[in-house]
């Protein structure tokens, strides 16, 4: 019998990475999960254990600004999954609290993949690389094609993801890596079930609608994914030959937060089912980051073209109804609201 082949996945504690431990243990791997600080251990353990043998999970002590313990982590690892990103609650005060991190990281984590001689790197990158600032380019869907304009008045966290993903493909392509491939996941909002009290920045919107804390629904749209099938995508960007030096963009189609609201409600959740006039939007986003982050598209409906996350990686999307009730039940369940 062959030898389980082992992934490291970085920011072990995080909801998505979780979710991609999770994936890969259920498929048989050995997974080593990065943390900065091991004490943490444990929480994860607890978390993954009601759904999967975790005896094959261990763990390493890694800071995305630090080149302590990179290549002792790598060794022996036949795949990376670098899911590790600093995400905000908020605007910083300086960008650079999130962009240096991001981009470091992502070069720390290729620079030693490469060098312990890893097949294959899965970035998780964002949408948010793709598809804001000013664009010059044909109308219609945002595809893997398009990438955001940094110089354009962007967030602090779209420009770190853009930056980020940016350094990954210029090491890639400069030939400095060696063999090692690399695949680029890109999800929009990512919603679905918690596996312990802790849950995506993007949760944030299903937290506050069953929370009641507006009246109404923001007239903010999102491009969302669940996150199981994040943490599947970045499984068969491993296994599939034809993902390498690719991005996938992993949304549904663009809904409204009146929309998951109405499949809150028409799940038994009294959560509100009307639209907030704009200018109300405008005046809570001074008093609520999260509200502030998404208020810049007040109005907006972006278009993304998921055709590669179905014919390359073969995953057809859970829908908005889904990835939402599950989050709310959850939520629920750990006590969040």
């Amino acid at each position: 019998m062959s030898k389980p082949q082992t992934v490291l996945v970085t920011g072990a504690t995080g909801f998505i990475a979780k979710h991609c431990i999770l994936t890969l243990l259920k498929s048989g791997y050995q997974v080593r999960g990065s943390l900065r600080t091991m004490s943490r251990a444990d929480e994860v353990k607890s978390a993954l254990a009601p759904h999967a043998d975790v005896s094959n999970l261990t763990f390493v002590k890694l800071d995305l600004m630090s080149d302590d313990g990179w290549d002792e982590a790598m060794n022996g690892c036949d795949f990376v999954q670098h899911v590790a990103s600093p995400f905000p609650g908020g605007e910083p005060k300086d960008e650079n609290e999130l962009i240096i991190p991001a981009r470091e990281g992502a070069l720390r984590a290729l620079r030693a993949a490469a060098s312990a001689g890893v097949k294959r790197l899965v970035l998780t990158s964002s949408m948010a690389a793709v598809a804001y600032g000013k664009q010059d380019r044909t109308p219609g869907p945002f595809t893997e094609a398009d990438w955001t304009n940094t110089d354009s008045n962007i967030g602090a966290y779209i420009k770190s993801k853009t930056i980020a993903e940016r350094a990954a493909w210029e090491f890639i392509n400069s030939g400095a890596a060696g063999d090692l491939e690399m695949a680029v996941i890109n999800p929009g909002a990512v919603l679905g079930p918690l596996l312990d009290n802790t849950w995506s920045t993007s949760g944030e919107l299903v937290r506050l609608l069953l929370a009641r804390k507006m009246p109404a629904c923001p007239r903010i749209a999102f491009a969302m994914i669940d996150v199981r099938d994040v943490a599947e995508a970045h499984l068969q960007a491993i296994i599939k030959p034809e993902a390498a030096g690719e991005r996938f963009l992993l949304v549904t189609p663009s809904a409204w937060m009146v929309d998951v609201s109405k499949a809150l409600s028409g799940a038994g959740y009294n959560t509100p089912t009307g639209n907030l006039p704009d200018f109300m939007v405008r005046i809570i986003a001074l008093f609520d980051k999260t509200i502030h982050l998404a208020a810049r598209n007040l109005g907006q409906q972006t278009l993304v073209d998921n055709s590669k996350l179905k014919t390359v990686l073969g995953i057809e999307p859970r829908n908005v109804t889904e990835m939402s009730v599950s989050m709310a039940k959850t939520m629920k369940q750990f006590g969040v609201v």
